[in-house]
């Protein structure tokens, strides 16, 4: 197995920071030609997003914007996320072409299933955090509204509450990769996870604390899949650490046996 780079000759730092300078541009191109596709539909979009909670608003109820230009900057901010969230896969894939020339041919088996992995973790987070956090928690608000109360929502603060969990949501189901990494590069054993797993668990609740609303729904349903998925990483970087560990032994075993044998005096 070759331990040597696939591109060993140093470039010059100038070559690197122009490198740089050309990947980060194709990234603010790509966020901008998505951002420019989806405008025209920027209402269409906020309306799928406020669908959750339009569901259990009280009949006759709607949303409402107390700003003077919410009802343009809002769809427009929330535009703007989507395009950077549909722009995550080319800003991995510009981040890799930049890291892979200095990467191993074995770090580079393990790094594009990581990338991919990655990006649909990431966006199963969000897709979790829409389809099954939000109809649970918004229909525990507005069955808990006092009675004698409006249950009336501000599009701005509606935004920042739903871009907020999904953000949570999607980095939150980067568990495994993260479990997966500090395994592979040494950082920390099996055994030591395992024998943390206590003390995950109350990191995942404690987590769920600090980013979702002050109700147990909500940090349940964030904690249980962190915790779920972190058993995952913790399996997946026993498998592969076992299996690098048997690839080391027989490459050990096959270096003895090419060994010529030692002549008697």
């Amino acid at each position: 197995m070759s331990r040597l780079p696939e591109h060993d000759d140093e470039m010059p730092l100038v070559s690197h920071l122009t490198e740089l300078r050309t990947r980060l541009l194709r990234c603010v191109l790509a966020i901008f030609v998505l951002f420019a596709g989806l405008f025209y539909f920027s209402q269409d979009i906020y309306a799928l997003v406020a669908a959750p909670l339009r569901t259990y608003l009280p009949a006759g109820a709607t949303m409402i914007a107390t700003g003077v230009a919410s009802p343009f900057l809002t769809p427009f901010k929330l535009t703007m996320m989507v395009a950077l969230f549909l722009a995550i896969p080319v800003i991995l894939h510009q981040i890799w072409g930049f890291i892979a020339p200095g990467l191993y041919k074995h770090e580079k088996r393990i790094a594009v299933p990581l990338l991919i992995s990655s990006i649909l973790l990431f966006y199963g987070g969000m897709a979790f955090a829409y389809f099954v956090v939000f109809p649970i928690m918004f229909g525990f608000f507005a069955s808990v509204t006092p009675e004698g109360v409006e249950m009336m929502t501000d599009i701005g603060q509606y935004l920042d509450f739903v871009l907020t969990l999904f953000f949570a949501f999607g980095v939150a189901f980067e568990i495994p990769v993260a479990t997966f990494l500090l395994i592979w590069v040494g950082i920390v054993d099996v055994q030591t996870l395992r024998k943390g797993r206590p003390y995950v668990v109350v990191g995942c609740f404690a987590i769920g604390m600090v980013l979702t609303p002050p109700d147990i729904f909500s940090q349940t349903l964030l904690a249980v899949p962190m915790w779920m998925l972190f058993e995952a990483g913790l399996l997946c970087g026993a498998m592969v650490k076992r299996r690098e560990e048997q690839e080391a032994e027989t490459a050990e075993a096959d270096d003895k046996t090419d060994q010529p044998p030692a002549t008697k005096p």
